[in-house]
């Protein structure tokens, strides 16, 4: 019987255990899908929410189908809602009216109530808007899960809010546009009509000291992305929430023309409220630089 020389032997244990350790190695995660046509974070994800409720329970990622959120488990609301707009959104559903908690938010995080806003002086404003999804009594109803919704001062909710709202869905978007649209709220505390009030439901839900939109409207096509030039129009607002400033009037409705900034000026002083935003990061550099220094006229 002929003996096996030892550094033969050596060698070929060395190759099986590096092959064991090949075998044995983790899978690498899959590569989230990349965005398509009229999804709501095509353009880019402002705050880079990921959907890992223990890395991230501030900047959580949810899928409302109808639309996407970036949830702050602490504050109790959306840091910012992103939905796409266009006129199949828009048909005759009525509004449901069922506010409800959003069951699907990870199981030991609190699930913000309709009657947590009670008594508290503020609306139960809505991010993406009940009347941007008429198409469909699910799309409808949707908008009404409190993951969608923020205490808003009255008279700005049922004012100029409101009249932004009308606006970009019937004068900017109409019949034959479509838009990319993020709402979101920073800082902490809002007058409602009381006086300032910083948190409601016994601490449970932060009122925001700001509520911004961005809008980003195109003609309606296909490769969305791709057809995102320099002339695309930009709308962004940044308004106080504070009921003092606002009034439900005709003329009232319009006053959110007072507070268009550029999308640069509103990342600036989310970042002093200590939020960071960065809009359009899918968009080419230089079209994106233009983007962001627009002021809608």
């Amino acid at each position: 019987m002929k003996r096996i020389a030892p550094w033969l032997v050596c060698t070929l244990l060395f190759v099986a255990s590096c092959k064991k350790s090949d075998d044995d190695s983790p899978t690498p995660p899959p590569t989230p899908p990349a965005a398509t046509d009229n999804d709501p974070l095509l353009p880019g994800n402002p705050t880079n929410a990921v959907n890992n409720a223990t890395s991230s329970p501030e900047n959580y990622l949810k899928d409302n189908s109808f639309y996407k959120i970036s949830y702050s488990k602490s504050r109790g609301t959306s840091n910012w809602v992103a939905w796409h707009l266009q006129s199949e959104d828009i048909g005759g559903v009525p509004r449901q009216d069922n506010f409800r908690g959003d069951a699907l938010l990870p199981g030991s995080w609190y699930q913000v109530q309709t009657s947590d806003y009670s008594s508290s002086g503020f609306n139960r404003g809505h991010y993406c808007p009940s009347g941007d999804r008429t198409s469909t009594i699910s799309g409808n109803s949707s908008t009404f899960l409190m993951t969608n919704i923020m205490p808003q001062a009255p008279n700005l909710n049922q004012g100029p809010w409101e009249g932004l709202e009308d606006f970009v869905r019937n004068s900017l978007v109409g019949s034959n546009k479509e838009a990319f649209i993020y709402m979101g709220v920073t800082g902490a505390g809002g007058y409602e009509p009381s006086g300032l009030t910083t948190f409601i439901a016994s601490g449970k839900i932060t009122v925001p000291a700001k509520v911004w939109k961005v809008a980003l409207i195109l003609p309606k096509g296909n490769g969305d992305l791709a057809r995102i030039h320099s002339d695309a129009t930009v709308v962004a607002v940044n308004m106080p929430n504070d009921n003092r400033l606002y009034n439900t009037t005709a003329g009232g409705r319009n006053d959110w023309r007072n507070y268009i900034v550029s999308v640069n000026a509103l990342e600036s002083d989310a970042a002093t409220a200590g939020m960071s935003l960065s809009f359009f990061t899918a968009v080419h550099d230089s079209i994106k630089t233009i983007l962001k220094g627009k002021i809608y006229q």
